[in-house]
């Protein structure tokens, strides 16, 4: 997994870039924090939600195990965001370290999601917030199925789609009570899509055969969670 990102470190980044101002907005909307948190970032990448949190809260950590993504965070974080190599299954803080623990979008990259859960809830304190943000699964188990062989061939880091009741299963098992939950419909255009993972040749024939709604492009639903720690 650690490879396809290194290679990709720079598309990832240009990316995330384009789409700052708009995710800064519904961070802000969505969270509405108070602005004196402590907050943290897993599977940080070169840096999206923690770059989003940065103004709006004291402090931000940004996590990742890709030292290629955290270089390109490194050059354009703000004074207050921190970046540290670190795995998002064993995070190196004490329990209730923080008062905001996030993820955007890493939870489908992970063999293991429910580790990743139970660390931001570990490190999250007593009163404190989470907030999770990944694509689900369709209801529909052969959907299901044919998106994740999909995005498999697209992206070697794809593990599976979780749907909405596993991450609440998730959430529940560690004490997480959701506040506030919303739902985003993203249409992908395969080309550009494709090209942001790093996608060529005999994979992108693959991925093409394989793309859930035709050719050109298809539709996800991104849920977006957000949780108090009991």
């Amino acid at each position: 997994m650690a490879d396809r990102f290194a290679r990709t470190a720079e598309k990832m980044a240009a990316r995330q870039d384009e789409r700052a101002a708009a995710l800064a907005e519904q961070v802000r909307t969505f969270v509405r924090p108070q602005g004196d948190e402590r907050a943290i970032d897993v599977g940080t990448g070169a840096g999206a939600l923690a770059f989003a949190l940065a103004p709006l809260v004291h402090e931000v950590v940004g996590v990742d195990r890709v030292p290629e993504l955290l270089a390109l965070a490194r050059e354009r974080a703000p004074a207050n965001v921190e970046l540290v190599e670190a795995d998002a299954t064993r995070l190196p803080f004490e329990d209730g370290s923080f008062d905001l623990a996030g993820t955007l979008r890493t939870l489908h990259h992970a063999a293991r999601p429910d580790l990743i859960v139970a660390e931001l809830a570990r490190v999250t304190r007593p009163g404190g917030h989470a907030l999770v943000v990944d694509q689900l699964a369709p209801l529909d188990p052969l959907d299901a199925l044919d998106v994740d062989r999909f995005e498999r061939a697209r992206d070697t880091s794809h593990t599976r789609l979780l749907p909405d009741g596993d991450l609440r299963f998730f959430f529940e098992a560690n004490g997480l009570a959701l506040l506030r939950t919303r739902r985003d419909v993203e249409r992908r255009l395969l080309g550009p899509y494709l090209d942001h993972a790093g996608c060529e040749g005999e994979a992108r024939d693959r991925a093409l055969a394989l793309a859930p709604q035709g050719p050109d492009a298809y539709t996800a639903e991104l849920g977006w969670y957000l949780l108090k720690k009991a």
